[in-house]
């Protein structure tokens, strides 16, 4: 999906996902010591604002200007400061090893020979930094409408990990939300790397 697809995705709604932080983040990040954070992806902003409210300095981005307009009235009535990037990851201009935490939540990155979201991905995370990548387990048959082979899922992560990488988690997980656009998913595979060097 475009800009404009995704666009149109969120004007269709009032709200499109749940309005709650997604619950691998909320796992993964609560007992971390607050620092830089890229949330990928960012979507209307659960996730960014529940890590704002704790201490976090965060960078959101995403592809949707719908989306980042809800997201920014959410942070402003919260009164929370979140950077926020109209951007997708591949094209976005981000500083090299700059963020301790690299969150991608059911992030939609098109899978490519030269592994270009991938190494985006990786090249973010700054030294002793985490890489938090979740995405839905595939059901049988495959995720309906979207060809499970164009996107990178954590296993694809997974595999262009070099030695200057430490996988800590990578598992499949029960997931249970109860309302939004993704609730009819029920296992998440959990991918937590951490950057050595």
């Amino acid at each position: 999906m475009d800009e404009q697809q995704w666009d149109e995705r969120y004007a269709a709604r009032e709200s499109l996902w749940s309005g709650q932080p997604n619950g691998a983040l909320v796992s993964e990040a609560r007992g971390l010591v607050p620092g830089r954070v890229l949330d990928v992806g960012c979507g209307e902003g659960a996730d960014a604002l529940w890590l704002a409210a704790r201490g976090w300095d965060v960078t959101a981005l995403d592809v949707s200007g719908v989306a980042l307009e809800r997201a920014a009235r959410q942070a402003d009535v919260q009164r929370l400061k979140v950077a926020w990037v109209h951007s997708g990851l591949v094209e976005a201009q981000l500083t090299d090893a700059s963020f301790d935490l690299v969150s991608a939540q059911y992030p939609v990155l098109l899978r490519t020979g030269d592994h270009a979201a991938e190494h985006a991905l990786m090249r973010a995370v700054a030294p002793g930094g985490l890489l938090l990548v979740v995405h839905h387990a595939e059901p049988a048959g495959g995720w309906q409408g979207h060809d499970v082979d164009d996107y990178v899922l954590p296993a694809d992560i997974a595999a262009v990990l070099d030695e200057d990488w430490r996988i800590e988690v990578n598992e499949t997980r029960p997931r249970n939300v109860a309302s939004g656009a993704g609730a009819h998913h029920t296992e998440d595979v959990v991918l937590r790397a951490r950057r050595l060097r």
